[in-house]
């Protein structure tokens, strides 16, 4: 943390403090994050959540934090009030203690839930998505309680267990105790920083709807030679279900599908244009020759400001080794559509019906889950006031991303808090999320800290 860069701040001294109190401390900070590492807490499989939830929620106490665990119909949320500081803003700080599922398991070079450290790193399930994030906010806590007594402002922690499962019950959690989460900014770290390794600020996420699609044929695989010219095949008439839904350039052919998508000017235009692209390293990274075709030129456009319809996953017939000449008897795909702000779930869930309905009357369709879009303008006062903390905890002003391409359960406090919600994500490019050997770099982890404090500095000086 640059000293230069306090010197205009009432808590200059007391930031450099807490800069050299993160550095003394940085093997107890890292063990305390392999401690929450090493407790399972597998949302989708209901794997060690609640427990987790009691781990985290006594280390929040320890701190002096007051801390209630919160049941709902899934996992438990956990509230946690700082001292309190008459006077001073309330900062409302999210993040999410449940992992992503771990297989396949044998793509592991550690065990998962083993954190193990090698080339700077910590190696395990959710040591960048959420734990580290998450931790780093907490320990940036206690470190202005060791400092100076506490920090100059108010927070309210707010971490939940389902986010990873598409935070079924958080919005209505929100909705339901706004006095409890009363606050005049929300703010978080999740993802990782920019490709060229700079910090960014993040104003925004796609929503996201899922579903299921299944078509049926005959009772039972039938040969394809007897049955072939004669019997319906489920896998063809979802084949030509989704040839309906999808031109070959890109759009979407669902009727009404992009009736409510703004389209990107004034502020946000301005951001996008100034964020550096790499598409050549792009592609070759991926392995890829070129972006598939869409109807946006803008890199960033297409991910922050287009909705998607996405084939995740599609199971008929036999897929092993060999032949296996059948007809099969059914056919499920499913699909993920990435919605863009004003855009609903539920809107585009009757739209998606309607063009099932019309195109194939048979084929059965079910909704799986759904979170809504959210976005912060670029902007708003806060902006500016996250981006200047983040430049005197990294020597470095930040980039401004209008939105991310993925989904969090942000509208829950933009949409039914009213909240600016600001997110700067600290965890390295490559952390691997979701899939085999995440891990985070331990700078990354005690920059963390350092910014999360620097952060806490700057919103209580904006009243």
């Amino acid at each position: 943390m640059s000293q230069a860069a306090h010197a205009d701040s009432p808590h200059a001294d007391q930031l450099k403090a807490i800069s050299a109190y993160v550095d003394e401390h940085a093997e107890s900070m890292l063990e305390q994050l392999k401690t929450l590492v090493r407790q399972r807490s597998i949302s989708a499989q209901d794997d060690g959540v609640k427990e987790c939830a009691e781990l985290l929620a006594g280390m929040m106490r320890d701190d002096g934090i007051e801390t209630e665990i919160y049941p709902t119909a899934g996992q438990p949320i956990i509230v946690g009030k700082g001292d309190h500081v008459p006077g001073a803003p309330i900062a409302l700080v999210y993040g999410h203690y449940d992992v992503q599922p771990v297989d396949p398991l044998e793509a592991w070079h550690s065990p998962p839930f083993e954190p193990t450290i090698r080339d700077g790193r910590l190696w395990g399930r959710g040591t960048g998505d959420n734990k580290g994030q998450l931790l780093a906010q907490l320990l940036a806590y206690r470190a202005w309680k060791q400092v100076a007594g506490a920090p100059p402002l108010n927070i309210t922690f707010i971490f939940e267990g389902e986010e990873e499962s598409m935070s079924p019950n958080f919005a209505q959690f929100c909705r339901e105790h706004r006095d409890l989460l009363a606050a005049d900014v929300a703010y978080t770290s999740d993802g990782p920083v920019h490709v060229s390794g700079r910090y960014l600020i993040s104003l925004g996420v796609r929503g996201v709807l899922t579903v299921e699609l299944e078509a049926r044929g005959p009772k039972r695989d039938y040969h394809s030679g007897h049955g072939g010219n004669l019997l319906p095949n489920p896998a063809w008439e979802l084949i030509h279900l989704l040839a309906t839904m999808r031109a070959p350039d890109g759009r979407i052919l669902i009727d009404g599908f992009y009736e409510d998508v703004r389209p990107v000017e004034g502020p946000e235009r301005a951001a996008i244009d100034q964020l550096p692209n790499d598409l050549p390293g792009y592609l070759a990274t991926n392995e890829i020759s070129g972006l598939i075709a869409h109807p946006a030129d803008n890199f960033f456009e297409r991910f922050m400001f287009h909705p998607t319809l996405n084939i995740n996953g599609f199971a008929s017939g036999y897929g092993g080794q060999g032949v296996k000449t059948i007809i099969p008897s059914k056919a499920v795909v499913k699909i993920d559509m990435r919605l863009v702000v004003d855009q609903s779930a539920d809107d585009i869930w009757e739209k998606f019906q309607r063009h099932v309905t019309q195109h194939a009357p048979n084929v059965i369709a079910r909704r799986l889950g759904s979170m809504e879009p959210s976005r912060t303008p670029v902007g708003d006062p806060y902006v500016q006031v996250v981006a200047q903390a983040v430049e005197r905890a990294t020597d470095e002003r930040p980039y401004i991303s209008p939105s991310s391409g993925g989904s969090l359960p942000d509208y829950a406090f933009t949409r039914d808090l009213a909240l600016p919600l600001v997110k700067v994500p600290y965890a390295n490019v490559d952390e691997a999320n979701h899939a085999p050997n995440e891990n985070l770099e331990l700078s990354r982890f005690y920059n963390g800290v350092k910014i999360s404090a620097s952060v806490y500095e700057a919103l209580a000086a904006k009243r």
